[in-house]
C-alpha cells in the first residue's frame, strides 16, 4: 500500500550508524530515519524499561507519555506478551493510551537481547490500517540490525524472558 524501499533503508542504516554505538545516539538516529522515511507516519520512538515501567527514549513526533506501565496499552502489552502487536485500529483497543489524538493505528516490536527484554520500538500512523505484514517483517528486519550494531549493556533494568 505505501511504497518505501525497506531494501534501501536496511543498507542505509550501517552508513548512518557507522563508526557509533551508544543506544541513545543509535536509536535517536534510527527513529529518525524511519519517520523521515516511512509514510503516513506521525510518531516512531523508543521506551526502555525502567522498573516496572517503560520510559520515554528518543523519539520522532510530538510529544508522549513518558511512562507506561507493563502490560498497559499496546507498548505494555508487547512488553508483557513479548511479541509484535499490530493495531489497525487503536481507538478498538483494550485500553488504548492515547498520547497524540491523531493517532489511529500503531505497530510496537519489543526489543529482546540476549533473552531480555529492553523496552520497545513504538510506530504510530494518523490512519486507520497503516502496517501490513511487509511492514511488519522489514521493521523488525531494521530494529534487529539496529541491535546489532549498538551497545545496549549500558541500560541497567532488562526483564528476563
Amino acid at each position: 500500500m505505501y511504497q518505501v524501499s525497506y531494501n534501501d533503508l536496511i543498507k542505509q542504516l550501517p552508513h548512518i550508524l557507522e563508526g557509533e554505538t551508544n543506544f541513545i545516539s543509535n536509536c535517536s538516529n534510527f527513529s529518525s530515519l524511519l519517520f523521515n522515511s516511512l509514510s503516513q507516519i506521525n510518531w516512531v520512538g523508543f521506551y526502555f524499561i525502567s522498573g516496572e515501567e517503560l520510559l520515554l527514549g528518543p523519539f520522532q513526533g510530538n510529544p508522549a507519555c513518558t511512562r507506561i506501565k507493563i502490560g498497559k496499552g499496546v507498548c505494555g502489552t508487547s512488553a508483557m506478551k513479548l511479541e509484535t502487536i499490530v493495531v489497525d485500529d487503536v481507538h478498538l483497543f483494550p485500553g488504548h493510551i492515547a498520547c497524540d489524538a491523531k493517532s489511529k493505528s500503531e505497530i510496537v516490536i519489543p526489543i529482546i537481547i540476549k533473552n531480555k527484554l529492553i523496552g520497545v520500538l513504538d510506530i504510530d500512523s494518523p490512519i486507520t490500517k497503516r502496517f501490513e505484514s511487509i511492514d511488519k517483517t522489514n521493521i523488525e528486519a531494521l530494529l534487529n540490525q539496529l541491535i546489532s550494531l549498538t551497545n545496549f549493556s549500558n541500560i541497567s533494568k532488562c526483564y528476563e524472558v
